[in-house]
């Protein structure tokens, strides 16, 4: 009996082991094809951003190519890179963040939702799920966001610059000293908004175009003996998803982007124009950051960047799909695409 009790307190102790260990594999992949993908893209989110706040009185980049060949010329083949790795020290704890707040949340949600109806077998419908994910984004980016807001204007800054930021680090404590802890979480309020039409677009749209290339069958993508779709349509579903739910949010991260730049005494020349063309407008918050682009540059300004955005979807959902399979593989994670 002894022996009994000691095999089963083994297994027991053994469970909760192997599904840490699990968890950790997963994240470990997740963070591992983050910043491959992001890094693939880097150059596209670097011009993406230029464009999103570069002075509307000095114009430097006109579109993806010129902006790309702009870069290349005045600033090299690092410049493309410049702020990536800011970018990509925030995917590790974005991601576990991420994955941790939608278990609980999920977890939560259930519960009462088996209150509510008082099934006790009652599972989470698309629509709670798509509560508990934006729960896990709102979460995850409020933990992560000083990180974004000083990878933003490490992404912005020229060898013309002022002031120089010389990484991350250097950034978040010379933000701290010099505007205060308020700083590092300016233009958070509209990536909060845009978080929910975000997130909800992507799951909205991929799970009807799904349903709906199950059901129709066009073009022959699925056998008629096979219901399932191929990774190449998923990934193909993901990046219509994707570039629909980026392009209503888009606005919104504009603005954000440039209320990261206020309080920046030592704005980069892509901000002031090289003191050639007038300085960089203040915003109050949110809605006056909309009024006074809106105002000055018209509503085109809103989805400044919008072009090299829209073309690094496809490939970085590519890539990060890939690199999270080979990953799950090489550490012995078995590897399923949920339905």
């Amino acid at each position: 009996m002894a022996s009994e009790d000691v095999k089963r307190s083994e297994g027991v102790n053994k469970a909760p082991s192997n599904a840490v260990i699990g968890i950790c594999k997963s994240l470990i992949a997740g963070g591992v094809a983050g910043g491959v993908s992001r890094t693939a893209v880097a150059p596209l989110e670097r011009l993406k951003i230029l464009l999103q706040v570069q002075n509307p009185h000095s114009i430097k980049y006109n579109g993806t190519v010129q902006g790309l060949k702009y870069i290349w010329r005045t600033e090299g083949f690092r410049g493309l890179f410049k702020g990536n790795g800011a970018n990509c020290a925030r995917i590790v704890p974005n991601s576990a963040v991420k994955f941790f707040s939608y278990e609980q949340a999920s977890k939560g949600i259930l519960y009462l939702y088996r209150q509510q109806t008082g099934n006790d077998d009652a599972q989470l419908t698309p629509l709670l799920r798509l509560g508990a994910g934006a729960c896990a984004g709102i979460i995850a980016m409020s933990a992560t966001y000083p990180m974004d807001m000083v990878r933003g204007r490490l992404t912005v800054q020229t060898d013309k610059s002022p002031y120089q930021y010389r990484g991350m680090v250097h950034a978040l404590s010379t933000v701290l000293r010099q505007e205060g802890p308020r700083a590092l979480y300016r233009g958070w309020l509209p990536s909060v908004i845009g978080v929910v039409p975000y997130v909800g677009l992507n799951f909205a749209v991929y799970e009807s175009l799904k349903d709906w290339l199950v059901k129709s069958k066009p073009f022959g993508i699925i056998d008629n003996n096979n219901s399932e779709l191929t990774v190449t349509t998923r990934l193909a579903c993901g990046a219509i998803a994707g570039t629909m739910g980026q392009t209503v949010a888009y606005p919104l991260d504009v603005v954000r982007r440039r209320m990261q730049m206020v309080g920046w005494k030592d704005a980069s020349s892509v901000i002031t124009g090289d003191g050639r063309g007038k300085a960089p407008i203040e915003y109050s918050g949110m809605v006056d950051a909309f009024k006074k682009t809106v105002r000055h540059e018209g509503v085109g300004a809103l989805y400044k960047g919008l072009v090299p955005n829209s073309v690094k979807v496809v490939p970085s959902i590519a890539i990060a799909f890939v690199t999270y399979e080979k990953v799950k593989d090489i550490l012995g994670v078995e590897f399923r695409i949920s339905d």
